[in-house]
């Protein structure tokens, strides 16, 4: 027998934020909707869902959507800036939600390739289980070896690696803010990405192509906001990646692409 979904997307926008928009989520849903599925924080924007956010979204769905199961992936929610509150996991608050992670991004180890999902339902844990079993039986035993010594030392990464991110996002912030008449963004709230958007009244569309064209040359590398449902004025840049030591040529390299591609 041969299964088939129909699967919907409910595109963010910069101009929102990249915040949910509730109603076209409940305009999407129907009786038959299995799963509802969100990233927080996002990949690209960094953006980070409240708890407001998440129950109205289950609101939404018990009127229409009674038996869909809501899965968060909160791979980069560890990922908070210097000493910022850690964002509470989404696990406990419903039974209906799913929550996956990895070792990956906030822990800087991709690749161990290990992750897990927290279910809080003890039936579709059983059923994800067996579900697992019967795809891949078993992770790599030395990966999984490798990350639960990580996971026990989780505490001491994360001071580190969050101090590396809050320094890098004060850097961007002050590259923003010195190109403000050229370029504006979101300000994510965790993580080691976020979205920038070429100023209309800076750029006209030759320009765009002149900036894309002009990256290569300056060693940089930017997803295109066509990659991920936007215009190509918009762009994901990451931040968390570089040592402290080459941010700062590369904003400048930036910049000089900007000064290029307006000339």
């Amino acid at each position: 027998m041969n299964a088939s979904m129909d699967v919907r997307e409910i595109k963010l926008s910069f101009e929102s934020g990249y915040r949910l928009d509730l109603d076209r989520i409940d305009a999407s849903l129907s009786s038959k909707t299995k799963l509802v599925s969100i990233a927080s924080p996002q990949n690209p924007s960094g953006v980070q869902m409240s708890r407001a956010d998440i129950e109205k979204l289950l609101v939404v769905m018990e009127r229409r959507s009674p038996k869909a199961i809501l899965f968060v992936d909160e791979t980069y929610r560890e990922a908070a800036y210097g000493d910022d509150a850690v964002a509470d996991s989404f696990a406990a608050l419903d039974a209906r939600i799913v929550t996956g992670a990895s070792v990956s991004k906030a822990l800087g180890a991709p690749g161990l390739r290990t992750g897990w999902l927290t279910v809080a339902d003890a039936d579709l844990r059983a059923r994800l289980t067996i579900a697992r079993m019967n795809t891949v039986i078993s992770g790599s035993v030395l990966d999984e070896t490798l990350a639960t010594v990580l996971l026990r030392h989780r505490e001491g990464v994360l001071v580190s690696r969050r101090r590396s991110l809050a320094g890098a996002l004060q850097e961007l912030a002050h590259w923003c803010e010195s190109e403000r008449e050229r370029v504006e963004w979101v300000r994510p709230d965790a993580g080691a990405l976020c979205c920038v958007r070429l100023r209309s009244e800076a750029f006209d569309e030759a320009a765009v192509s002149r900036f894309w064209d002009l990256l290569p040359g300056h060693d940089l590398q930017l997803a295109s906001g066509a990659w991920f449902g936007e215009s190509n004025r918009v762009f994901r840049l990451g931040f968390g990646y570089l040592p402290p030591a080459r941010l700062g040529p590369a904003l400048s390299a930036l910049s000089s692409v900007l000064d290029a591609a307006t000339a």
